[in-house]
């Protein structure tokens, strides 16, 4: 998709031009928001990367 944007163009119509892009545009992959918050780890996070680290020496 092609949009022109004209030297000169105000604030409103940049803002329409945008607000189409992005209407056009539909996300790909997986909404990952929407696991926000739901694992309840048992060690902190930095041990468990630590310990995962270390697990290759």
């Amino acid at each position: 998709m092609v949009l022109v944007l004209k030297q000169g163009a105000t604030k409103k119509r940049i803002r329409t031009i945008l607000d189409n892009l992005a209407r056009e545009i539909k996300p790909k992959g997986v909404d990952v928001y929407k696991y926000c918050g739901k694992i309840n780890l048992k060690k902190d996070a930095l041990n468990i990367q630590k310990d995962l680290r270390n697990e290759w020496k």
